[in-house]
């Protein structure tokens, strides 16, 4: 019998194109971040990789916001040699970081060009000197992956797991993978999630029929928002 997803609080934000939905979340991005920082004085936020975000990184370069209370973290990272053009920190860094002054020691990139279990230990370490994240940004695969949370695979559930997973049979090229696990990606006051494309249109259908998917392993206490584009 298939395994029965939890239940998730799902706010869905539809838009007539994807320019449309780039906009609307840079500058959501810019006011959660403002206001973060008005309430606390630092704003905590994992970025995502893939396509769908790059546009909206771009248009973030624009914001009016105190870059230097920006702490960034990254979801996962391809096991690649630092700089290798795959990888989602240099992807990052090409259409934002390398633009506003977010200081050096605050981008947290995962030493993903380390030996898998050197990795996982270093980067444990920098999360465990932070708590609850104030947003985290994730994509979705074809195949319902997120992060590097592949179907048919440990996706770190529970209050025990670990915060950080290595995979080196993952589905995908390259196999080798660091990501962060479910349990902690969903230790966030915000999880947004990016969709678009009629190619995400069927992932999605397999998510709302209540699919055990490592999307539905995603359960911050505020619930998600999910953001949708052709």
């Amino acid at each position: 019998m298939a395994q029965q997803a939890p239940m998730q609080d799902i706010r869905w934000h539809r838009f007539g194109d994807k320019d449309e939905m780039d906009q609307h979340v840079a500058k959501a991005i810019t006011e959660l971040a403002n206001k973060t920082i008005a309430n606390k004085g630092s704003f905590h936020i994992v970025l995502a990789g893939g396509d769908t975000p790059r546009d909206i990184y771009s248009l973030l370069r624009q914001s009016e916001t105190d870059w230097s209370r920006w702490h960034v973290y990254f979801s996962d990272e391809r096991c690649q040699p630092a700089h290798f053009p795959e990888r989602n920190d240099v992807m990052a860094r090409e259409t934002l970081l390398d633009y506003v002054p977010v200081p050096a020691a605050q981008v947290h990139a995962i030493p993903a060009e380390l030996p898998q279990p050197e990795c996982v230990a270093q980067y444990t370490q920098t999360l465990s000197a932070v708590g609850t994240f104030d947003l985290v940004l994730l994509g979705i695969g074809h195949d319902c992956h997120t992060a590097s949370l592949f179907p048919g695979y440990n996706w770190g559930r529970g209050a025990g797991a670990p915060a950080v997973l290595a995979f080196d049979r993952a589905p995908a090229n390259p196999p080798h993978r660091i990501s962060l696990s479910a349990n902690r990606l969903s230790d966030a006051k915000h999880v947004w999630f990016l969709v678009c494309g009629p190619g995400k249109q069927q992932a999605l259908l397999r998510w709302q029929s209540g699919e055990f998917l490592p999307l539905s392993a995603i359960n911050p206490p505020g619930g998600l928002d999910v953001f949708v584009a052709p």
